[in-house]
C-alpha cells in the first residue's frame, strides 16, 4: 500500500475538507456558528433587558416583598435580636424590657424615613388594629425611663403592655421574613396563642373578592365567546374586501383610548344616560322605572365585554379563516345536516382559536384595574382595585404584593390547565 493511501485510510475524512483559504471546514464552521450566535444574542439583547427590566425584576421583587419586611427589625435591630429568643410565653423577660426601652427611644430621635417610629407602629397595627397610638404614645414617654425596672415603667405609661399578644406581635413585625401577608390575604390572621385561625368576620374581604374577580373573569369570558363567535364566522366567510372593511370597525376601539371608552359607557349607562332614555322612549321601562346599569356589577360586566371582545374575535378569526369550506361541503354531500356538520367537522377544528381567545381574555379580565374603578362602584370592584389601593392608599406593600403573588400563581396554574387540556404549542392568538 502507498504511502498517500495510508495517509488517506488513517485521517478522518472530514479533515481533509477545508475552506478557500486553507482553514479546516470544520473549523471554519465552528467559528462562522459562534459569530453567528453572538450576533444573534446582541439583536436580542435589547429586548432582553427590556423584559428583564420591565417584567422579570418587577415580578421579582414583588414576589420577594410579600414575605420579605424589615420594618420592625430597621427601628428596633437591638430589640428584634432580642426578643427573637423569647419563647412566646407569658411576659418577655425584664431584659428585653430594657432592650426595648433602649431601642424605642433611640428611634424617637431617628430622623431617617425607613428607620421611624410610626414605622414600626403601622407593621403593627396592621395585626392588631388600633394599636398604633400604643406605639406612638409610648415612644413619646420611654426617654423619661433612666433607671429599672423598666418593666413596670412601661406598664405604667400603658398597661396594654401587659397583654402577651401585643409581644407576639412585636416579635413577628421584628423578623425580616413573615407569612403574616400572606394569611391576611387569605382572610386567615395568628390568634393570640400564635396558631392560625380564621379572620373576624368583619376584615374577611378578600377571598370573597377573589372569588367574584373569578366569577366575572370567566363569565366575561363566556359571553365575550358568545359574541365572538358569529362575528369571527361572519369575517372569515365573507368576501375579502367585505371582512376588511369590517374587521376596520373591530380593530377600532384598539385606536380609542381605555379611558375614552370607559367614560363613553359612563355616560351611556347612567340612570339619565343614553341606553334609558332609548329604553323609556320606546315604552320598554317607565321614566321612573329607570335601571340602575352603572356603579355595580352589571356596569362593569357591560364595559369589560366591549373592551375585551376583540380579544376574543382575533385568535378565532385567525384559525376560522385557515378552515377550508369544502370540509363542510363534503361533509352535506355525504348527508350530514348543516348543524351536524357544524358540530362535528367545522367546530372541532377552532378549538386552538376559541383556547386561546378564552385563556387571553379571562387572563386580561382577573387583572383589569380602570374600567372596574370608574364604572363599578363599591359592588363592581374586582381584586386588582384591592391591590392598587394597598400600593397607593395605605401603603400596605407587602399585603398588595402577597394578593398579586396569589394572583400570579392562579395564572399559572391556568396556563398549566390549558397545557393538559389543549397544549400551549396549539393557542394561535393570530
Amino acid at each position: 500500500m502507498s504511502d498517500a493511501a495510508a495517509t488517506s485510510q488513517s485521517t478522518p475524512r472530514d479533515a481533509l475538507l477545508v475552506a478557500s483559504d486553507g482553514v479546516p471546514l470544520k473549523v471554519k464552521l465552528a467559528k462562522t456558528t459562534a459569530a453567528a450566535r453572538r450576533r444573534a444574542f446582541l439583536l436580542t439583547l435589547p429586548l432582553v433587558l427590556f423584559v428583564l427590566i420591565s417584567f422579570v425584576f418587577p415580578i421579582g421583587e414583588m414576589l420577594v416583598r410579600s414575605f420579605h419586611n424589615p420594618v420592625g427589625g430597621n427601628v428596633v435591630p437591638a430589640f428584634a435580636e432580642s426578643i427573637a429568643k423569647w419563647d412566646g410565653k407569658g411576659l418577655p423577660s425584664e431584659e428585653v424590657f430594657e432592650v426595648f426601652v433602649k431601642d424605642l427611644a433611640r428611634a424617637r430621635k431617628v430622623r431617617d424615613v425607613g428607620k421611624t417610629v410610626g414605622n414600626l407602629a403601622t407593621r403593627v397595627n396592621y395585626e392588631i388594629p388600633g394599636s398604633r397610638s400604643l406605639i406612638t404614645k409610648s415612644a413619646r414617654k420611654v426617654g423619661k425611663i433612666k433607671n429599672p425596672p423598666y418593666k413596670d415603667a412601661l406598664l405604667a405609661i400603658d398597661k396594654r403592655w401587659s397583654n402577651p399578644h401585643v409581644w407576639l406581635v412585636l416579635q413577628r413585625a421584628t423578623t425580616d421574613y413573615t407569612l403574616s401577608f400572606y394569611l391576611a390575604a387569605l382572610d386567615r390572621r395568628y390568634d393570640k396563642t400564635n396558631n392560625i385561625v380564621q379572620a373576624d368576620e368583619l376584615y374577611r374581604i378578600y377571598i370573597p373578592i377573589l372569588l367574584k374577580t373569578l366569577w366575572l373573569s370567566a363569565l366575561i369570558t363566556f359571553l365575550c365567546f358568545m359574541l365572538a363567535y358569529p362575528v369571527a364566522y361572519l369575517l372569515s366567510t365573507l368576501p375579502l374586501r367585505t371582512s376588511n372593511l369590517l374587521m376596520i370597525l373591530v380593530l377600532l376601539p384598539f385606536w380609542t383610548s381605555l379611558l375614552v371608552r370607559t367614560t363613553a359607557w359612563i355616560a351611556m349607562l347612567q340612570t339619565q344616560g343614553v341606553l334609558n332614555d332609548v329604553f323609556v322612549s320606546l315604552r320598554l321601562i317607565g321614566n321612573e322605572d329607570r335601571i340602575q346599569l352603572i356603579y355595580n356589577q352589571t356596569g362593569t360586566i357591560i364595559a369589560m365585554v366591549h373592551i375585551l371582545l376583540p380579544f376574543m374575535i382575533l385568535p378565532l378569526y385567525s384559525v376560522m379563516k385557515t378552515i377550508p369550506p369544502s370540509y363542510m361541503r363534503a361533509a352535506r354531500s355525504m348527508g350530514a345536516s348543516q348543524t351536524y356538520a357544524f358540530i362535528r367537522i367545522y367546530f372541532p377544528q377552532t378549538l386552538p382559536g376559541i383556547a386561546a381567545g378564552t385563556l387571553l381574555v379571562f387572563i386580561l379580565a382577573i387583572g383589569y384595574y380602570i374600567t372596574p374603578a370608574l364604572v363599578g362602584g363599591n359592588d363592581g370592584l374586582l381584586i386588582s382595585n384591592l391591590i392598587a389601593d394597598h400600593i397607593k392608599s395605605t401603603l400596605n406593600w407587602s399585603l398588595g404584593a402577597a394578593l398579586g403573588s396569589i394572583l400570579l400563581v392562579i395564572v399559572l396554574m391556568l396556563y398549566w390547565l390549558y397545557n393538559r387540556l389543549v397544549g400551549i404549542d396549539n393557542l394561535k392568538f393570530g
